[in-house]
């Protein structure tokens, strides 16, 4: 969940695995999200510390998942972008699940909004061992000082996804000439009936504007399920977990992110 309360080389139409987002063969490529900016309760099985995290992504492997995108707590189960908090989640999912890729979020409200503190932050990132860094970080275009942050990431070898939001997003993404392993075009909320057509006017304006990179196209809320349907029937890479979702397609509650993801993976079959 990449909330937004202050002032987020191939294309989609490729085809094949850089469509996909990276995955090789004819399925879909998904992440799970296991927890995003959810608060302690919001879910029973909402995990936080990094033995949670590393159970959670085990299970989301186990059902399906290709990667996982985690935000890390730090001891008051506030999320943390110390490379304490980093590099202990990051430790306990590779150690649980090798091979498996994970990322993590630096999304600006983490540090209170304050952009030197997130950069700091990142910076920070350098005093960890090789494989305690996460192996991707998203960057939302929405946010100030998104292009130092990119360059700072990919100076400590991390891979930057690069969160589209809107149509002025995939024009700012398109200005800086940066390239990244994803185009993550999130579409947080407001109605489901218009999820599709604002996700696709997007999609366009990155095609339209010649951006690189493979999309990932997921929702949020109510779109949650709608665009992960979208994605599938569009050969584009997706995303699933408590992050984005607590219920099922009819509504249901959901016992975790293993169960959403499998849910995700009949979908996408």
């Amino acid at each position: 969940m990449d909330p937004v309360t202050d002032p987020a080389a191939g294309t989609a139409t490729d085809g094949g695995a850089e469509a996909r987002g990276g995955a090789g063969g004819g399925a879909t490529w998904l992440k799970a999200c296991l927890n995003g900016a959810r608060r302690p309760g919001d879910h029973p099985a909402l995990p936080l510390t990094p033995l949670e995290l590393a159970q959670a992504a085990r299970e989301a492997r186990g059902a399906g998942a290709d990667a996982v995108h985690v935000h890390p707590r730090d001891e008051a189960g506030s999320e943390s972008l110390s490379a304490v908090h980093i590099g202990a989640a990051v430790r306990a999912v590779r150690e649980a699940c090798p091979g498996l890729p994970v990322g993590v979020s630096t999304g600006l409200w983490i540090t209170g909004w304050d952009v030197d503190a997130r950069r700091d932050a990142v910076r920070g990132w350098s005093s960890l061992a090789a494989g305690d860094l996460p192996d991707f970080a998203s960057v939302n275009l929405c946010e100030p000082g998104f292009d130092a942050l990119w360059h700072d990431l990919r100076r400590l070898g991390v891979d930057v996804e690069a969160g589209v939001w809107s149509v002025d997003d995939a024009e700012a993404l398109a200005a800086t000439g940066l390239e990244c392993a994803r185009v993550l075009v999130e579409i947080l909320g407001g109605p489901a009936g218009t999820a599709v057509s604002r996700a696709r006017a997007v999609l366009d304006r990155l095609a339209e504007l010649g951006v690189p990179g493979p999309r990932l196209l997921h929702g949020e809320g109510d779109p949650t399920w709608i665009l992960l349907d979208e994605a599938g029937q569009s050969g584009l890479a997706t995303r699933i977990g408590l992050e984005d979702v607590l219920h099922s397609p009819v509504g249901d509650p959901v016992g975790g992110n293993a169960e959403l993801v499998r849910l995700a993976r009949a979908r996408l079959a």
